[in-house]
């Protein structure tokens, strides 16, 4: 079960993209200096309740905050963005953004989280109702990650980058293991996806909504195979691939290595030589073709209709002298 979301007495969530199906992972036992974090983090919730009064939620110009230094999210232009964006024109923003006085920039500020809502404002031309509060940099991640983990709305190989987002950027596993509230095992297992499939197969694939740990676990091993990267890499460049819907690639191009390691298909019997033949007098000529399932007869020639008319009114007597003479054949008569 996902961490309770450490804010939740400061704000509302906004309705969740998705149900991340079955990979919010089981939280574990913190020791170290998880434990430590885990304290600030809880710490951060008590003041943060102190702040429902609305004194510090304020109105900032989006183009005044920036997105968060690690990103969490792939880019998805999808229904509930859609749904999100109509509701903020109709009602107004509900539920604030968290952001921190930006680190570097004197003025500016930085998503904690709320980066979709920071969207819709900027795209309405709106000021972002938002709470302000200094944090640091660790404090940040573990907030942003538990916020989006509290509210199952990534996906899970968004959750996979943002943690491998992390660890490139030098945070230690416990750190990220809090942030994602996820054991070391689970994680573990994580990290194996995005150091087996290239970054550019996972951003063309996208969000995959609905595609949890197993199906990425079993496409990188697809993609481990000898070749299969090669096969792989060509095949998201093609159109097939790029003109199918987010929701589709997935399932496009595990299906596409999974056909790659079939046995190939028999080559179809290749039909038989079209053959001509002719009357004795020349009355009547035709063209015979024989594909062993299919077998044609095209009478030309003077004589062609009235022969074809007879061969026609005959056919029960002539299959039943072929059902006769194949009887033969088997009883060696």
């Amino acid at each position: 079960m996902a961490r309770k979301n450490i804010f939740d007495s400061l704000m509302r969530a906004e309705p969740p993209e998705s149900a991340e199906d079955s990979q919010q992972d089981s939280g574990f036992r913190k020791f170290g200096a998880a434990k430590s974090i885990s304290s600030s983090i809880d710490e951060l919730a008590r003041q943060a309740s102190k702040l429902t009064e609305g004194e510090t939620i304020v109105e900032i110009d989006p183009d005044l905050i920036d997105g968060s230094f690690v990103s969490d999210r792939m880019k998805a232009d999808d229904q509930a963005y859609q749904e999100l964006l109509a509701a903020v024109r109709e009602r107004g923003q509900d539920t604030p953004v968290l952001v921190r006085p930006h680190p570097e920039q004197n003025g500016r500020y930085m998503i904690v989280f709320g980066h979709r809502r920071v969207r819709v404002a900027r795209e309405l031309g709106r000021p972002v109702r938002a709470v302000v509060k200094a944090l640091a940099d660790i404090d940040h991640i573990i907030a942003q990650g538990q916020e989006n983990a509290a509210r199952a709305n990534l996906t899970f190989i968004e959750r996979v980058m943002f943690a491998e987002r992390l660890e490139t950027l030098g945070y230690g596993r416990e750190t990220i293991q809090s942030a994602l509230s996820v054991d070391y095992q689970t994680l573990s297992k994580m990290l194996t996806i995005p150091k087996a499939i290239p970054a550019k197969i996972i951003e063309a694939i996208g969000p995959a909504k609905g595609i949890g740990r197993d199906r990425w676990l079993e496409l990188r091993k697809l993609i481990e195979r000898p070749k299969n990267t090669e096969i792989a890499s060509d095949f998201v460049t093609d159109e097939e691939f790029t003109a199918a819907d987010q929701e589709q690639r997935f399932d496009l191009l595990f299906n596409h290595l999974s056909g790659a390691r079939k046995k190939p298909v028999k080559k179809a019997i290749e039909p038989k030589s079209t053959r001509a033949w002719a009357a004795p007098d020349k009355q009547v000529t035709g063209d015979i073709r024989n594909t062993g399932k299919s077998f044609s007869l095209a009478l030309k020639a003077r004589d062609a209709g009235r022969f074809g008319e007879y061969l026609a009114e005959n056919l029960d007597r002539f299959y039943e002298d072929f059902r006769n003479t194949e009887r033969a054949k088997q009883t060696g008569d």
